[in-house]
């Protein structure tokens, strides 16, 4: 009988085992299940990834939701703005659009990314000269 019940709780352990194993192998969260130290690294990893020309949705499916977003109309074309969080400046637990990357898309396709082309778009957006590119 004994030996009957160590067999028994040998494989449900086995099975236990086996079970957690594929898990960890397997499973991969998605961007927005990541926790903040997590997600920085891998949007990192994803902007690596980015092409100019991609589709807005395309990105999206990529990196997940943006932390920010932005939208504008300039002369008849759609202008998108989203941020994504790359690096920590402040350790207050708040995601701050100083602690992200922002993807620059036109008419739905990515046209650039980083901070410089951000500040070139702020200035577009407000009708005057364009800013040049932050250091």
């Amino acid at each position: 009988m004994k030996s009957k019940l160590s067999v028994i709780i040998g494989s449900i352990f086995a099975a236990y085992i086996a079970f957690v194993a594929v898990i960890v192998l397997v499973y991969e969260p998605s961007p927005d299940e990541m926790n903040w130290e997590d997600r920085q690294l891998y949007n990192r990893q994803k902007l690596a990834e980015l092409t100019l020309g991609q589709n807005i949705t395309e990105v999206v499916k990529l990196m997940g939701n943006a932390d920010f977003s932005e939208a504008s109309s300039l002369n008849d074309e759609e202008l998108h703005i989203l941020f994504y969080r790359t690096h920590k400046q402040i350790a207050d637990g708040v995601t701050s659009k100083d602690e992200c990357t922002p993807l620059v898309f036109k008419n739905n396709k990515l046209i650039a990314w980083g901070e410089g082309t951000y500040q070139q778009f702020i200035g577009l957006s407000d009708n005057s000269e364009p800013k040049p590119p932050a250091p």
